[in-house]
Formats: C-alpha cells, structure tokens, sequence
C-alpha cells in the first residue's frame, strides 16, 4: 500500500490552479469535468507519477468548517519539501503571496508558513 492521492481544500479551485501552478510551480495533471466542479489534481516536477494533489473543493459544511478552523489555528494544511528554504521564500515572496512566517528553525528542519490565497495556510519545509 502507497499514498497516492491527498487532497486540500480549496475555496475556488480555478484560483487554487493558479497559485498551486504560477506561484509554486506544479502542473496540472488532471482537470475532469464533474458536475459543478472538477476532478482536478496538480503534481511536482520533481515526482510527476508520484503523489497528486487533489484541489478539492470545500462545498460541503463540514468542509468550510474543517479549513476555517484550521486557517484560524494557523495549522498548515499541507506542507512541501523544499531544498533550499530562504531561496524558495524569496522566489515566492513577491504580490499576492503573504507569508505568516519567514524561514525560520524549527526542530530539526527549517519551516515557513505562507497562505494559499484559498483558505490554507502552507507549510514549505527544507530536508
């Protein structure tokens, strides 16, 4: 057994693509018409076959409860290995991106936490 699909929820999934592909640089694997919304899941460059992202859209209530709680918590939704913290945050700290906190040293690993303009805090971290 292998996890192969995650999701998050997103609060408009055509603005979740954009940020997810413009400013973090994923692509687009899938983008399926499903009645209202779509099937659409999102995959690193680094590891296109391996895990997808599913952007998954928060239309039910206990949904929009789960993110709100966790935005307001500052809890990350889901975080994303990086190699080099301080090069990704300043690659991504430019308008339209609001980072909670910058790079900084936690435990082992250096974190940052930024918002994902849908509902989510994100947590990049450096391996």
């Amino acid at each position: 057994m292998r996890i192969k699909l995650a999701s998050v929820m997103v609060a408009d999934q055509d603005k979740a693509l954009k940020i997810y592909t413009d400013v973090l640089d994923f692509f687009k694997k899938y983008e399926i018409p499903a009645g209202e919304f779509k099937w659409l899941t999102i995959v690193s460059p680094e590891g296109p076959d391996d895990l997808e992202l599913v952007l998954e859209p928060n239309t039910r209530p206990a949904a929009k409860t789960y993110q709100k709680a966790f935005f307001e918590a500052g809890i990350p939704s889901t975080a994303f290995a990086v190699e080099d913290i301080q090069r990704e945050y300043e690659r991504m700290n430019k308008p339209g991106v609001v980072f909670r906190q910058g790079p900084t040293k936690s435990g082992p690993a250096p974190v940052a936490v930024f918002e994902d303009t849908v509902g989510n805090h994100i947590m990049p971290y450096q391996v």
